[in-house]
Formats: structure tokens, sequence, C-alpha cells
């Protein structure tokens, strides 16, 4: 009866825990994320393998040798044992070999750089993240949104992600892996949506005041249709994102509204990470001539003193 209240006990406190995981990343919604809730399960089981064991253990040998238990026998000097030894090393070494290889494989199989295979091709967005919300580019479709994301379903999506200042990380839970922004930097990452749906996306780095306020939906169509759909209701809005309204996009606000525009210039996200490359060409180009003319001034000064008689000719003279 004891051992059933417990096994009771422990179904529904498992119950109520996993509640609490609905639209995150233990309720994913895309391939990748349901490969990375696998691995998170079975590593959580292989390490639960010494876990349980030395609690139940640790419970056991402590009521079995309680101080009222006069008839248990007591050995304070016995301290070795093979079979103790074989198991307490044994065990953990499979273990660990076993994460070992299973690390190593997810490592190349879920590396985020790497584009979904059998799936199609891709559609590419641009990310930037502001202080403090989010812009998406679709270099593509030659449009752009603020605190939106909108992709096709069982579609992968190529996502090139810089920063126009501090570092972020963005991450869409339910769909897998997050990556950080950061400036002058490009890095990426492919997901997919196995279904259609609107899930959570967020920033999951700390950024200042007006952090809490970086969340969009990342809306999954039904369609390909749907898409190009949405895609041209986007084009009718009259707001365009020239490089110039780039600038005043890029001041610090918080809590954004979601924001279209139907024409992006071309090249804008390759000018937001080399926004700070450039400069740093500049200032090479500025040490480099420098150097060049500090080359030349020792030439020229070299020269001068080579023909210009030492005192001791003049003397002599």
């Amino acid at each position: 009866m004891l051992i059933r209240n417990l096994f009771n006990i422990a179904l529904a406190s498992m119950a109520l825990i996993l509640s609490g995981c609905n639209g995150g990343v233990l309720d994913p919604k895309g391939q990748i994320g349901i490969d990375e809730k696998n691995l998170i399960i079975i590593a959580t089981v292989l390490m639960l393998l010494v876990v349980i064991p030395v609690i139940v253990m640790t419970l056991y040998f402590a009521w079995k040798y309680r101080d009222t238990q006069n008839h248990e026998i007591y050995a304070p000097k016995w301290a070795h044992s093979n079979k103790i030894e074989a198991v307490v090393w044994a065990v953990p070494i499979v273990i660990v070999v076993i994460l070992g290889v299973i690390t190593w494989q997810s490592t190349q199989e879920l590396d985020p750089y790497k584009p979904i295979e059998g799936k199609g091709e891709h559609l590419t967005v641009e990310v930037v993240s502001l202080n403090w919300k989010w812009l998406f580019i679709y270099p593509e479709q030659g449009i752009a949104t603020v605190n939106e994301l909108v992709f096709p379903a069982n579609v992968p999506v190529e996502y090139k992600i810089t920063s126009e200042s501090t570092m972020n990380s963005f991450f869409i839970p339910q769909l897998g892996s997050q990556i950080y922004s950061m400036a002058g930097m490009e890095t990426k990452l492919h997901l997919i949506a196995n279904e259609p749906g609107t899930f959570k996306g967020f920033s999951a780095n700390y950024s200042g005041a007006g952090f809490t306020g970086m969340k969009f939906n990342a809306i999954a169509t039904p369609t390909k249709a749907d898409f190009n759909q949405w895609v041209e209701q986007v084009k009718t809005n009259a707001n365009n994102l020239t490089h110039a309204n780039y600038v005043e996009l890029a001041k610090a606000s918080e809590n954004n509204p979601v924001a279209y525009y139907g024409k992006v210039d071309d090249g804008l996200f390759h000018t937001i990470v080399m926004k700070y490359m450039q400069a740093h060409g500049d200032m090479n180009k500025k040490h480099h001539s420098m150097d060049k003319h500090q080359q030349m001034s020792n030439e020229y000064q070299a020269m001068g003193n080579h023909s210009m008689p030492s005192s001791h000719s003049q003397g002599e003279e």
C-alpha cells in the first residue's frame, strides 16, 4: 500500500512538472527540436542510472542500520570489496563512453550551420537584433518585418544572424537551437517547423533595460501559398526600409509593436554586418599610411645624414 501511494504521488508530481513544459523545449514542433528533446531525455536517463540507485541505497542503509536496529551486523573495520569496486568503476565508465558517443554524433548532426537535408530548398531570413527588438529581412522577397517572423511549415529556413550593437541570443524553443547574434559577425542557424502554428521567440541573453520586451511570434503558415499571400500583403505596405530609415529604426526602444516594410534596400544586412569592419579597415589604411610616411621620413633623414660632412671631416679641412 505504501509503495503504491508513493508511486501515485510520483506520477502526479511528474505530470504536474511536465504540464509546465507546454510551449518549451520539451514540446517541440520541428525536427531539430525533436532531436534535441530526445538527446536531453537520453542523457538524463543515463545519468539517472547512477543518481537513482545512490539515492535509494542511501535511504535504505540509513533505515537498515538505524540506531534502534540492534540485530544488524555492524563492521566498522570492513574496508574493501572487489565486487563493489568493479561496479562503482565499471558503471560510470560505460555511461561516460555512451554519452561521449552520443555527444559526438549529435554535435555533427545538430550543427546549427548544417543545412537540413531532404526537405527541399531553404528559405533565407536575415535576422538583426536591435535594442530592443528583432528585425527580419527577407532578401529573396524584398520585404522586412519587426517582431514578427513568418515562414511556411515543412520548409527549412536558413537564418543569417547579426547584431546592431550588444550581443543577444536568437531562440525559438519549440523549433530548436539558440544561437548568439554579435555585432560585426554573421552566425547561422537552420530550423524547420513540422506543422503550422504560432511559436514564441525571444532573446535568451540579457542585453539591457528593454531585454524583457525582445519577444516575437514565429508563425508557420500551413502552405507555401499562404506564405506567398502574406508576402504580397506586406509588399503593399508603403513603408520602405532604406539605409537612412534603418538608422532611425536602430535607435533604442522598448516593447516595439509589429511593423512591416514593403521594400528593403539591397545589401542592407551586409552593411549592418560590415558596419564595424569598415571602420577597422579604414583604421588599418590609416596606420599603413602613417607607417609608410614614417618609413619615407626615416629614409630621407638617412640620406641627409649620409650626404652631410661630419664635424671631424670639417676639422681636417
